[in-house]
């Protein structure tokens, strides 16, 4: 069974930085009857015992290593899974000028032929004290991304990578009650470079007021970030 609650779609969106909505997809059981739902969730998980919601904006990520454990993350790793898709991530490469000023070079990373990754998450609801329980805003639906260690191709542009999960593994990942936490190991595989495209972009989109699809065409390595962002709009 699969449900809608989407309000309003999301406007594209070119350079989704820590608290900005994003697209997910989970499972709810109710009755013993699972729905999957496509969902908006804030990106940055703020934990269930949160005093405040301020906490998402550093959780961001949650590293395969200590996910099972970690406080943060581990009920909803056990209980609360998701797939979030992407058209594509960015990466920063550190990189020595000329006069040996360390930047970074961003790069954006696809896949082949315009396919969508879905990206191995968490979700928590978060309850808002201040709003009484009939309000349809009384939770707050929140997610982080599962990273791990880059290897093969991605590793020399950074040393973290987020986790897939393969179209035939989604339904086993999405539903707590079909595979428990500790038979996980098969479903979580790093986004290696077979298969992906990977090319530098401008550094304007590390300005998160930057936005639209110029963010993503190429762009040569070290280009400046001033003249870059002019040239975009």
């Amino acid at each position: 069974m699969q449900a809608d609650h989407v309000r309003e779609p999301l406007t594209p969106d070119y350079n989704v930085a820590p608290t900005k909505p994003v697209y997910a997809v989970l499972e709810r059981r109710r009755d013993g009857l699972a729905t999957r739902q496509l969902r908006v969730l804030r990106w940055g998980l703020v934990p269930s015992w949160a005093k405040d919601p301020s906490r998402g904006s550093k959780l961001i990520n949650a590293r395969v290593e200590t996910v099972a454990i970690k406080p943060a993350f581990r009920h909803a790793f056990a209980r609360r899974r998701c797939l979030l898709p992407a058209d594509g991530y960015y990466e920063w490469q550190p990189r020595k000028s000329a006069g040996e000023r360390i930047s970074k070079q961003p790069f954006f990373i696809s896949p082949h032929g315009g396919q969508i990754l879905a990206m191995a998450g968490l979700y928590e609801l978060w309850r808002v004290p201040e709003l009484p329980r009939e309000d349809p805003d009384v939770w707050l639906w929140t997610a982080s991304i599962i990273t791990t260690q880059a290897a093969d191709g991605l590793g020399h542009i950074h040393d973290r990578t987020p986790m897939v999960v393969e179209r035939d593994y989604w339904t086993r990942w999405l539903d707590p009650a079909r595979t428990k936490a500790a038979d996980l190991s098969d479903l979580l595989v790093p986004a290696v470079s077979v298969g992906l495209d990977v090319r530098p972009v401008s550094p304007a989109v590390g300005d998160v007021r930057n936005n639209g699809p110029g963010l993503i065409e190429p762009a040569p390595c070290g280009e400046d970030s001033s003249e870059a962002a002019a040239a975009l709009f």
